[in-house]
């Protein structure tokens, strides 16, 4: 007999793949954002208390200055699965790029850039503040032929945006391996397999040959994740590369943007959205010409 699933509906607007990334938790079999927040789905016969629990420790830790954010939790039955996933994943529209689950045709302006991605586990659509602006940041910044690299890739949606934007190449890191593999699987959807590579680790986990200086550095993670990895974004980036940072709530911003000026990086640009802000970081020139 086919097993009912229990929908966790989170009232806020998070990023469905960092969710997915924090929890940790093999057992959750899909995640979407929508217009109202973010479901995460079990099989009935897993879910408990505990893992309730954790779902408000990783909010907490996300998101502290929210306080408890509201949730739902609730049965649905086996036979509605696909139709509730059909249903609650729409196109979306961001600039140029418009991003679709497969079941959903759209008609493309001849500038629109097409990006599929179908639900299931490390899904991220775009909806997010967080992801919204770096997709739109990427329609200005890519001019061709930049070496990408998105760090925390998650779906690999800004990787895979970037690539299709102009960027020669990409790589997306991410440290958990069923997100990692997720985004293999969307990279063949949108035949990009050729032009992104996805590394399961860290930055440290880069193979020799994958160790080439990028151009445009993409971060959309958390603060403390930020912090800690500061100084490896920094060694990434190119003399002249520009460094892009999202997932940062307003109140964190000054934080960030000390640590980075303590590495000799400036500030050109902040993007505010529903309470969250991106950056923009590069290494300004001396008098002399050198950094």
């Amino acid at each position: 007999m086919a097993n009912d699933w229990i929908d966790v509906c989170i009232q806020e607007r998070f990023d469905a793949g960092e969710l997915l990334s924090r929890l940790d938790d093999p057992s959750i079999q899909g995640a979407w954002e929508d217009e109202g927040g973010v479901h995460l789905y079990w099989p009935e016969d897993q879910w408990n208390e505990d893992r309730l629990a954790s779902v408000r420790l990783v909010l907490a830790d996300l998101a502290p200055s929210m306080g408890d954010i509201s949730l739902s939790v609730r049965q649905v039955p086996a036979q509605d699965w696909n139709e509730t996933w059909a249903r609650s994943v729409k196109p979306l529209h961001i600039g140029r790029l418009v991003i679709r689950p497969s079941w959903e045709s759209v008609v493309l302006g001849p500038r629109d850039i097409e990006i599929v991605l179908d639900p299931k586990q490390a899904f991220g659509t775009g909806h997010h503040a967080t992801t919204r602006m770096m997709l739109e940041w990427l329609q200005k910044e890519i001019h061709g032929g930049e070496k990408a690299l998105d760090v925390g890739t998650g779906s690999a949606l800004l990787a895979m945006a970037a690539v299709k934007l102009g960027a020669a190449s990409a790589i997306g890191v991410e440290h958990d391996s069923v997100a990692a593999e997720c985004a293999r699987e969307y990279l063949g959807l949108n035949h990009l397999d050729d032009r992104i590579d996805i590394i399961t680790g860290t930055l440290d986990d880069l193979p020799g040959e994958k160790r080439e200086i990028a151009d445009l550095v993409l971060a959309n993670l958390d603060r403390q994740t930020i912090l800690d990895l500061t100084g490896d974004l920094v060694g990434s980036a190119s003399e002249g590369a520009r460094i892009m940072v999202s997932g940062i709530l307003v109140e964190q911003q000054d934080e960030i943007v000390e640590r980075f000026s303590s590495l000799g990086l400036a500030c050109s640009e902040r993007c505010e959205d529903e309470g969250w802000v991106a950056m923009k970081f590069f290494r300004p020139e001396s008098c002399d010409g050198e950094a």
